[in-house]
């Protein structure tokens, strides 16, 4: 799981500093996961391995300073996916939506938005942030 989440991460967030340095500026945005602060039981090695994306992300904004790059996380809550459903029961998906405070699980285009918005001359001054993008998840 680390070799994905964490090494991914790091290998891609490497090689787009040192293009984006090369071309003046740009964003770096990484996807985590609303699970580092849901602290399920179960779910440890994932939030574990998301957490250090987003540490990671932290420091990677104060190492790029000066360079016009700007380094963020999106951490969704539960999306409507294909992992998402697999192996799961109806009852399980209906009591996972009542967990948010929309009563709904969410869907790719609820953080389509955020995604666009960092990558955006808007998202200019936000830098080494981690925005949840969860319907309300707690």
């Amino acid at each position: 799981m680390c070799s994905v989440n964490t090494k991914g991460a790091f290998l891609c967030s490497k090689e787009a500093a040192n293009r984006l340095k090369q071309g003046g500026g740009g964003r770096i945005i990484l996807l985590t996961s609303s699970m580092t602060r849901g602290l399920k039981p179960g779910f440890g090695a994932y939030a574990a391995s998301k957490a250090a994306v987003e540490t990671m992300v932290k420091i990677l904004a104060k190492e790029l300073k000066g360079t016009g790059i700007t380094a963020n996380c999106v951490a969704p809550g539960t999306i409507a996916t294909e992992m998402f459903y697999e192996g799961k029961s109806s009852e399980l998906v209906e009591k996972i939506a009542a967990e948010n405070t929309f009563g709904r699980v969410g869907e790719v285009k609820d953080v389509v938005p955020l995604v666009g918005f960092f990558a955006s001359d808007g998202g200019e001054w936000i830098n080494g942030q981690i925005i949840p993008v969860n319907g309300g998840y707690v």
